[in-house]
């Protein structure tokens, strides 16, 4: 009777944690990410909660490369400590420790917050089922192996070449497209029947929104010493990387601009197919993906509006226009042909690729 009675109560002290977790998950994610505090919400109950934790963990591999006070090195040896942690092989409140007491003023108050509480969102991960959790793992991994590498290269130089930015990207971004699709075809099965179609395009998604932030965030990185731009893109409008300068706009640097805003929009285009490749009863994802995809065409616009500008804050779209995408494609979500017409009407103009 005892033991039974022992059982209960340890039962009831887990499903107690596990929701105070939750709690602490819904309330983060508010302060780490605006964007994904809008978007979450839209998903099906079965899926907020897993895609919400899939974000925290992917912020906190992104707190581990942002931090100006690690070296490269330092960087890796968390990067490989943070995967231990999630495959249950280290303590979470030890990494957490060691990583807090390091970080700086680069790091948000809400940041810093997250990873001193890392083990309550391991703790969630840790409740989701075995594909879930193998969804998350394969994403942190890739990710944090990726940042590792390129966090070692980084300078005001640039990447070496188109090649090499998809594939910063890739590991960045598109890496957590094929993520969410894992998410998708696992919640439904009629999602499931169209992986195939949907992992050819999830990549190319995540590019396209990375592609974005990083024109977006130009001049942020080059002043944290990093350009994720490629050179050899610049150097066909004969413009080297290393005399970038917010104090003036090159004209051949707004033609090497020009032309990855056409990468991006080839990116964004993507991301509308593989949206449309949702079942339209699914409005909830068709949301969740739709208004990330009509931000980001947005912003574009308004950097291939503004080549002059010199900060984030130049270029990012307006509340007024955040509600406008809200409305609009709550409105049409179940319309393809719709879909369709709304983005092509708001990417009209913009830069496209000769492919």
């Amino acid at each position: 009777m005892y033991k039974r009675i022992f059982v209960k109560l340890s039962l009831h002290n887990q499903n107690t944690c596990l929701q105070e977790d939750l709690a602490y998950q819904t309330e983060i994610l508010q302060d780490v990410s605006r964007t994904f505090a809008l978007t979450i919400p839209e998903l099906p109950p079965e899926l907020r909660v897993a895609v919400g934790n899939g974000y925290l963990l992917c912020r906190i591999t992104d707190t581990i490369e942002d931090e100006e006070a690690l070296s490269a090195q330092q960087k890796r040896e968390f990067c490989d400590r943070w995967l231990h942690v999630l495959q249950g092989e280290s303590d979470a409140k030890e990494f957490s420790h060691d990583l807090s007491n390091l970080l700086t003023l680069s790091a948000t108050e809400r940041e810093s917050d997250l990873i001193i509480n890392t083990y309550r969102v391991v703790r969630v991960t840790n409740s989701f089922s075995a594909p879930q959790q193998k969804a998350l793992r394969r994403c942190v991994r890739i990710m944090a192996d990726g940042m590792a590498e390129f966090q070692q290269a980084a300078s005001l130089d640039g990447l070496s070449d188109l090649d090499h930015f998809n594939r910063y990207c890739y590991h960045v971004a598109g890496v957590v497209g094929e993520m969410l699709t894992d998410l998708f075809c696992n919640y439904s099965e009629q999602i499931g029947e169209r992986r195939d179609d949907l992992f050819a395009l999830a990549a190319s998604f995540g590019q396209g929104l990375q592609t974005t932030n990083i024109l977006k965030d130009v001049w942020e990185d080059q002043r944290r010493g990093a350009c994720w731009l490629p050179r050899s893109v610049f150097q066909q409008h004969s413009f080297d990387l290393r005399s970038l300068s917010p104090d003036h706009t090159d004209p051949r640097f707004v033609d090497g601009l020009n032309s990855l805003i056409a990468v991006g929009h080839h990116h964004l285009t993507n991301a509308l197919k593989y949206t449309l490749l949702i079942p339209s009863h699914e409005t909830g994802i068709r949301r969740f993906c739709l208004w990330a995809l009509v931000m980001a065409v947005l912003t574009l616009q308004n950097i291939y509006k503004t080549p002059e500008y010199k900060s984030g804050q130049d270029v990012k779209i307006s509340r007024r226009a955040v509600k406008a995408v809200v409305v609009s494609t709550t409105a049409l979500a179940r319309f393809d042909p719709a879909l369709r017409l709304m983005y092509n009407h708001l990417a009209r103009g913009l830069p496209k690729t000769s492919s």
